[in-house]
């Protein structure tokens, strides 16, 4: 691997983000605030802070283009959560069934691997093109 620090942190973001999701969308629901409200929130206070936290933490990006990393960082998410976990999920999932027969256990392993895969694609292209580092 290129760097096991910066993917180290990388994966310390994600695990961080995913808490600051599941907690204020069970804290939220909790107090009272409807399920969808609440993971409206909750995903979107993650997906802020994963976009500062993989600026300055993870890839140390000191760019001034703060535009162009907020977009791209924006379609480079988007499509890992909605083109490629969903294709991968609709394309395994009946791989999956033929050996894992309950419905749900099926859907948790194949999104397993959709995430695997949208984590790969996030890290490599956050890397290249998000925060690239500057030509001096």
């Amino acid at each position: 691997m290129k760097n096991k620090a910066q993917i180290g942190r990388f994966a310390i973001v994600g695990t961080i983000n995913t808490i600051i999701d599941f907690g204020l969308l069970f804290l939220l629901t909790f107090l009272g605030l409807p399920k969808l409200a609440a993971n409206t929130v909750s995903t979107g206070t993650a997906f802020v802070f994963s976009f500062f936290a993989n600026k300055k933490y993870t890839f140390k990006s000191t760019s001034k283009n703060i535009k162009y990393e907020i977009v791209s960082f924006v379609i480079v998410t988007l499509f890992g959560l909605w083109v490629l976990q969903n294709g991968t999920i609709w394309l395994i999932t009946p791989l999956i069934k033929s050996f894992i027969t309950n419905e749900r256990i099926s859907l948790f392993v194949a999104k397993l691997f959709a995430t695997a895969i949208s984590l790969i694609w996030n890290y490599c292209l956050y890397e290249r093109i998000v925060f690239r580092k500057e030509s001096s």
